[in-house]
């Protein structure tokens, strides 16, 4: 999700890491399913140009909130969908969109997202930040991040950035 807002106007910097557990936490151990993280992004963004329901929107229109554990061929609970708010307004907003969406018939199977307190973040390793624009020829960026950013292009494009 780091390259899809990073794509969007009033966004500045998209940080990959890790969230949801306790103390710090590397890549390796994360990927082993026992910190209670789950990986993560921290967006910053101006509400003047975007709003956090937009945001929201882009997130669940750009990844499948039904499924438990699991992104893709990703699972475990360290890939959970997962929103963290940070104050009454945004927790209000979240769960006003999961009730749309649920009602919208959108998905077969209602979204699972959980919604939890931001508590701390860790940011993840070097080697993790800005992926996508660092590695656009491995085989994860064509075959996972490519669709997304090309499903972005199409559903939201009054609001993605010139590039």
């Amino acid at each position: 999700m780091e390259a899809i807002f990073q794509r969007l106007n009033g966004v500045g910097q998209v940080l990959s890491g890790y969230s949801g557990g306790t103390g710090a936490a590397s890549y390796s151990e994360v990927s082993m399913g026992t910190t209670g993280h789950a990986e993560s992004i921290q967006v910053e963004f101006d509400p003047a140009v975007i709003s956090y329901r937009t945001i929201l929107e882009v997130f669940f229109d750009l990844h499948d909130p039904t499924t438990l554990n699991q992104q893709g061929a990703d699972i475990g609970t360290q890939y959970r969908s997962i929103v963290f708010f940070h104050n009454k307004e945004q927790k209000e907003t979240t769960e006003k969109i999961i009730k749309e969406i649920d009602k919208s018939g959108k998905h077969k199977n209602p979204v699972v997202t959980e919604l939890v307190p931001f508590e701390n973040f860790v940011a993840a390793e070097n080697y993790h930040q800005d992926y996508y624009n660092n590695n656009k020829e491995a085989a994860y960026c064509k075959v996972v991040i490519d669709p997304k950013i090309t499903k972005l292009y199409k559903h939201f494009p009054a609001i993605v950035k010139n590039e």
